[in-house]
This record gives structure tokens, C-alpha cells and sequence, in this order.
């Protein structure tokens, strides 16, 4: 699958941005969608994913209540809607998919084969 991501920007604190992740080729039955961060200096986290087949999402508990992750099967695109943003969300964001869900293994960076090129998200105090 090729994911394009966008949306990103600068954005005071307390605002909202939304991204969005448009898949070609795999996006049905069990593949997981995902959101990952990485800051500069820091390792690449996880920030919220979907099963696709039944629009279940989890989210890590750094964003739980600010941020939700959507999908739209007509489009193949998923969203990221980001609110009550905070200086520490600034990172790259990547969309990244895999063939299948496993919930022990939603969160592991290299169960992941495909990714997107990233978007900067930049959030000012």
C-alpha cells in the first residue's frame, strides 16, 4: 500500500489540527491503520490505530480524550483528529498500515510494512 499523509502545520497550544491519510491498493478486512509520532531526538511512538473491518479504534494514553482517529471506506482515507493540542504532541506524524490486527502487537513500529513520508506537526506555547 502507498499512504500519503497531510494536514499538518503550526498550531498554538490549545488548538486543533486534523491529518489525513489517503491509502492506495490494501485497505480492507483485517489490515490495520495506525498513527505514529516521532520527536526530534526520541523514538517513534504510537499514537492510535483502526482495524479497518470494524471501525474499532485505540489510542495511546498520552492522547486519550484530545485525540480520535476516523476512517472513510468510501475514500480509503483515514483521519486524525487532534485537539487541545500541547507542545509535546510536535513531532512528525507517519500513517503506517500491516495485513492484520493483533492487538499485542498494535503498538510494535516493526510489525508495520508500509508507511507514509510523515507531517510535520508544530505546536507553539
Amino acid at each position: 500500500a502507498q499512504l500519503v499523509e497531510s494536514g499538518g502545520g503550526l498550531v498554538q497550544a490549545g488548538g486543533s489540527l486534523r491529518l489525513s491519510c489517503a491509502a492506495s491498493g490494501r485497505t480492507s478486512g483485517s489490515y490495520t491503520m495506525a498513527w505514529f509520532r516521532q520527536a526530534p531526538g526520541k523514538e517513534r511512538e504510537f499514537v492510535a490505530a483502526i482495524r479497518w473491518s470494524l471501525d474499532y479504534t485505540y489510542s495511546a494514553d498520552s492522547v486519550k480524550g484530545r485525540f480520535t482517529m476516523s476512517r472513510d471506506n468510501a475514500n480509503n482515507t483515514v483521519y486524525l483528529q487532534m485537539n487541545n493540542l500541547k507542545p509535546e504532541d510536535t513531532a512528525v506524524y507517519y500513517c503506517a498500515t500491516k495485513p492484520a490486527f493483533h492487538i499485542a502487537t498494535m503498538g510494535a513500529v516493526k510489525s508495520y510494512d508500509s508507511w507514509g513520508q510523515g507531517t510535520q506537526v508544530t505546536v507553539s506555547s
